[in-house]
């Protein structure tokens, strides 16, 4: 039987589920890097919000976010965002029927908030963490990116270095808390970045949760609960 092997592609990256057994291994590469080896890519389940690579991928196996049946669902949502909704709807406990805000963290930084049952609400756009800074050192003079992504814990800095990193972390989380209501929302942190801004939320109790690969688990979920319909 052939293995399920899984493609999202990025903006910026390439992100892979494999399955390994009974589980899958979660790879994020860069899109100039070699793809993993003994790929089936006619046999291979993918989804695009970026350029797509060079690979002969089988369009038949390609979802898309017309295919994710939820509630007030625009098509015009990325992929992404869309497969991050059913993960967190399908996937996350809610006993008290709280909204669902995913923060997903790459590129840009998408907020999306669906209710209890599924239905989509609306969220918001911002660049995300390195989008921010790379914006910074182009259109300035003498701002340049820092060489080591380590947050400062003091919030007023001399190195101008620090003075970035702390600015562009607090603009993202600032931007997160304004949406983020802990008595009606449960916030799902996911995204190439979600360990970093994570780490502000830590100790916020059952209400915040970090899941990194929560778009890749709702293209497993979505693709399992699809073979269940046909």
């Amino acid at each position: 039987m052939n293995k399920r092997n899984f493609l999202l592609v990025g903006n910026s990256r390439l992100h892979w589920a494999l399955e390994k057994g009974s589980n899958y291994e979660f790879i994020h590469s860069l899109k100039n890097e070699a793809p993993p080896k003994n790929i089936k890519f006619e046999d291979l389940i993918w989804a695009s919000v970026g350029n797509l690579p060079d690979f002969d991928l089988n369009k038949c196996e390609a979802i898309h976010t017309k295919d994710i049946n939820l509630e007030n669902l625009p098509n015009h949502l990325g992929i992404d965002r869309a497969l991050g909704c059913f993960a967190a709807f399908k996937n996350i406990e809610n006993k008290k029927n709280k909204n669902f805000l995913i923060a997903d963290l790459g590129t840009a930084m998408s907020l999306t908030k669906i209710s209890s049952a599924g239905k989509f609400i609306g969220g918001q756009l911002t660049p995300g963490f390195y989008s921010q800074i790379k914006a910074l050192s182009q259109d300035t003079k003498n701002l340049i990116v820092p060489k080591h992504f380590k947050i400062p814990k003091n919030n007023f800095l001399i190195s101008t270095e620090e003075a970035i990193l702390k600015g562009v972390f607090n603009s993202l989380v600032g931007t997160i808390n304004l949406a983020f209501n802990q008595k009606d929302d449960i916030l799902v942190i996911c995204g190439g970045d979600s360990e970093l801004i994570g780490e502000y939320f830590k100790g916020e109790n059952d209400n915040v949760i970090i899941e990194p690969n929560l778009v890749m688990h709702g293209m497993i979920k979505f693709y399992n609960f699809k073979k269940v319909l046909l």
